[in-house]
């Protein structure tokens, strides 16, 4: 399937669109984007994209600026035999890389592609034993409907909702019931920095505190992959105050929270919005790795909530950016060598990625470099790889020729 340029009329103006252009024996994912604001006319651009193609399913990224009953009732008559997967955003990876304000559909056509998937509700009564059992029991089904076929390679794509504060346990539980030969990739849903209302969209509606797997199975060649673009600095800090359950750090070194990290950043008069946390992030080691421990916000008591899960007695240090293009220059390289020719990336990257990258007046390298390895995606509140859960990568899915 190649993508072509056709001529269509909108709001009285003649405008360029992309076309999907099928070849039968080989298909290629349909990645598709619409800007339309209005929920009927953006799914029909959906559907014209995607015409005569017959998917196994698609995932479906969108922003927080559509109103989501409008937009599923939309989607579930004009797109009625293609079960849909995915959740809100806080960015889109679209036709032309970094975007916003749209929705972002990737198709998986039935020839060389099956979906399969689970959701999981209430996820502060999250049960992992219950959990466990359903996931391996999906595996399970989906090895019986593929016997005799020629579809050996499988990962399982995982969304959730970006304020359950559930993501590490959930993640774990997963990976350790899929097994070590189904790895998980995934990201956070977001709602642009509002942090007030993210939803996974599964079974035609979006759902708020939920997650869905959607094991994926496919002959063609799939590669998950997770990096970040920093490194630890000569500044420590010592996590001496915190609740975990909330993920609010109190205090830093045996002093207040928020004022010792401004300090150690060298910024001690800067205003700490989500710029200031992208540009210094903390990293933590673990393991031989160093993995980002993003913050989500300052509050009034001079605390701060992180992404992700903080605890007291964790060592960090104040990272530091290297040269990013440079190191997507060589992951994408490091990507081909894995699956030869690249058909599409599903790209899960954290929104501090992309406003660190638009302060460092590098968003407009990053796109051009995500449309020219065909990267579809969406800006992410935390991204998950394996069994753990990320903060500020950039994470994702190859899928080969």
């Amino acid at each position: 399937m190649d993508q072509g340029q056709t001529l269509v009329k909108r709001r009285g103006r003649w405008e360029m669109m992309m076309a999907v252009q099928v070849d039968l024996d080989d298909p290629r994912l349909v990645a598709c984007t619409s800007r339309v604001t209005d929920p009927a006319q953006a799914v029909a651009e959906l559907a014209a994209a995607i015409g005569s193609v017959r998917l196994a399913g698609a995932l479906l990224f969108c922003s927080n600026s559509y109103p989501r009953a409008e937009l599923a009732r939309e989607l579930a008559l004009q797109l009625p035999e293609i079960p849909l997967f995915g959740c809100t955003s806080a960015g889109e990876l679209a036709d032309r890389g970094y975007d916003t304000n749209s929705i972002v559909l990737i198709g998986f056509p039935q020839d060389v592609f099956s979906m399969a998937s689970l959701r999981f509700d209430d996820l502060d009564h999250f049960e992992a034993q219950a959990a466990q059992g359903a996931i391996r029991h999906l595996v399970a089904q989906e090895r019986r409907r593929q016997v005799g076929n020629d579809k050996p390679h499988q990962v399982a794509l995982f969304f959730v909702d970006g304020l359950s504060h559930r993501e590490e346990l959930l993640t774990m539980t997963a990976q350790h019931a899929l097994g070590g030969d189904i790895q998980l990739i995934g990201g956070s849903g977001g709602d642009g920095l509002s942090f007030r209302n993210t939803a996974v969209l599964h079974d035609g509606a979006f759902h708020a505190d939920a997650a869905v797997i959607v094991l994926l199975t496919s002959a063609r060649p799939l590669h998950v992959f997770c990096t970040n673009f920093y490194r630890p600095g000569p500044s420590k800090m010592v996590i001496t105050e915190a609740d975990p359950e909330t993920r609010t750090v109190y205090e830093i070194n045996a002093a207040p929270a928020a004022a010792e990290y401004k300090r150690l950043s060298g910024n001690p008069s800067s205003v700490l919005d989500a710029h200031f946390f992208a540009a210094h992030p903390p990293i933590v080691r673990t393991g031989g790795q160093v993995h980002v421990r993003s913050i989500q916000s300052a509050n009034p008591d001079g605390s701060l909530t992180f992404y992700c899960a903080i605890d007291v007695g964790v060592v960090l240090s104040l990272g530091e950016p290297v040269d990013r293009v440079s190191a997507m220059e060589q992951l994408f390289a490091d990507i081909e060598r894995e699956v030869g020719t690249i058909d599409h990336v599903i790209g899960f990257d954290c929104v501090l990625n992309r406003l660190d990258a638009e302060d460092r007046q590098e968003a407009h390298a990053v796109s051009q470099m995500y449309v020219a390895h065909r990267v579809f995606g969406f800006n992410t509140y935390g991204e998950q790889f394996r069994a753990a859960h990320m903060n500020q990568t950039f994470t994702g899915l190859a899928v080969g020729r």
